[in-house]
């Protein structure tokens, strides 16, 4: 049986980041795609680039999927607030290519992960902003972009949600590794799980069950914890035509 082929976006590299490249490159943290192929997933690299609405839409005709992954923080500017100082990594190129890429994925029903960095573009995307800095007011969310920066803790999600019905399970412990969350939430996405904190950890969209959006990262842990690559085998299993809860 084929595998469904899932489009994914890329960091971008500059030039020597990559040790004995000259060039510039593409890449994608190898953990997100064994969890995609555990689940039956193909990836596809896609490399940023400045695209327009349809040809967004163009390209995702394309794919079985779309998987928007981690990364460095969206530009503020985006979603109309300056620049702090703790904003790191800006590469604006990506931003506005993975938010024509969720707008597009929406307009098809293409069943969508995303995934911390992607979780908070679909907010932006749909015209929600994001909490620049939570890390010194909001402790225990890790560090992002350092080695051993993961922290665990326990997410409460809603019993009646559709992410609940796919994990199996109310309460999970989740991997943790970013500095920004959701703050003023887009219209149509509804809060499906949320830290002991009361941050927001999980998002649903109304009227389009094929996508999950989650802050945590699932790829972390879900080769030991049956409950987060249940996440990825829902998302697989949808591109795949299948209905789920």
């Amino acid at each position: 049986m084929t595998r469904p082929l899932i489009a994914t976006s890329a960091y971008l590299l500059p030039p020597k980041r990559v040790s004995k490249w000259v060039d510039s490159a593409v890449a994608l943290p190898t953990p997100y795609l064994e969890a995609l192929r555990r689940g039956g997933g193909q990836e596809a690299i896609l490399m940023p680039s400045e695209v327009t609405p349809a040809e967004a839409t163009d390209l995702l005709g394309h794919f079985d999927g779309l998987f928007l992954i981690g990364g460095p923080d969206v530009d503020p500017a985006i979603y109309g607030q300056e620049k702090l100082d703790s904003v790191y990594g800006v590469v604006r190129v990506r931003d506005d290519f993975e938010v024509a890429l969720v707008r597009a994925a929406l307009d098809l029903s293409l069943p969508t992960l995303a995934v911390c960095r992607g979780h908070q573009v679909l907010n932006v995307a749909l015209g929600g902003d994001l909490d620049q800095h939570i890390s010194d007011r909001f402790p225990g969310h890790g560090r992002p972009g350092v080695e051993n920066g993961a922290e665990l803790h326990e997410v409460i999600i809603e019993p009646e949600s559709r992410l609940a019905g796919i994990m199996g399970v109310e309460r999970s412990v989740c991997s943790h590794h970013h500095h920004q969350v959701i703050d003023r939430l887009a219209d149509g996405l509804r809060v499906v799980a949320r830290a002991p904190d009361g941050l927001v950890e999980a998002v649903e969209v109304e009227g389009h069950p094929e996508v999950i959006s989650v802050q945590w990262h699932p790829e972390d842990t879900a080769a030991t914890d049956s409950a987060q690559q249940q996440i990825f085998d829902a998302f697989v299993e949808r591109a795949t035509g299948a209905d789920l809860p």
